[in-house]
Formats: structure tokens, sequence, C-alpha cells
């Protein structure tokens, strides 16, 4: 993790916007995506960061999180990456156990779309 998004974390940590275990799963979850050989960075990884952390932050606080109009499209759009898919569903399972909240699909397809981009900066990613 680079110094960019290692303070990307502190600021939601010291804003108060967002509960600190969210705070605390999200840099877990990142951690371990590192360890998996993922290039985690705050330009691979620092919109994924920020969607995680606003819609688990909402979920814990009650608030709802609406279907989007694009829904379809990201679910198309996904039918190429299953990894992807099948990496945010374990996340939204962790955050059910560990938070008691669980992502609904449609966050759970953008969630997908950014670990799909992520995967482009996985150790298999061609370089550039």
């Amino acid at each position: 993790m680079d110094d960019q998004l290692a303070l990307r974390i502190q600021l939601f940590r010291e804003g108060g916007h967002v509960p600190s275990e969210v705070v605390d799963f999200v840099a877990a979850e990142l951690s371990s995506l590192e360890d998996e050989g993922h290039v985690v960075t705050e330009a691979s990884a620092g919109m994924l960061t920020s969607h995680l952390m606003m819609a688990l932050g909402r979920l814990l606080d009650g608030e709802p999180i609406e279907q989007f109009l694009t829904d379809d499209q990201v679910a198309s759009e996904l039918a190429g990456h299953p990894g992807a898919v099948a990496r945010a569903r374990a996340v939204s399972a962790r955050a059910e156990q560990d938070l008691g909240a669980a992502l609904p699909e449609s966050e759970v397809n953008f969630l997908g779309m950014h670990l799909a981009v992520l995967g482009g900066h996985g150790p298999s990613a061609p370089p550039g």
C-alpha cells in the first residue's frame, strides 16, 4: 500500500463519518488483496476503498442503498470477470459476518467492477 492510499484510509478513520469497524474491515480487505499479489495503491484501489467505506458506512447507519439504473449494464460487464464477482460476494459475506451488514446486489456489482479493474494490476497482469 502506498502512502496516498494509507492517507485516504487515515482520513476516513479521523473524519468520523465512517464507523471505525468499517475502516478496519476495509483496511483488512486491502491487505488481503495485497498479500495475494495485487498492486494496492491509491491509483489502483483508491476508488474501491472509498466506495466500500461509504457503502458499508451507510448500511451500518441504516441508510437505504438504492438499485441503480445501470445495474443490468454492470452485471453484463462483469460476465467476463467471474473471479471479481466471486471475490465481491466473498467480501459481502465477510461484511455480514464481521459487521452485520451484507452488501446489496447493486453494491456487490460495483465492488466487482472495482475488483475487476484491480485484477488488471495483479500478479498475472501484463506489464505496463
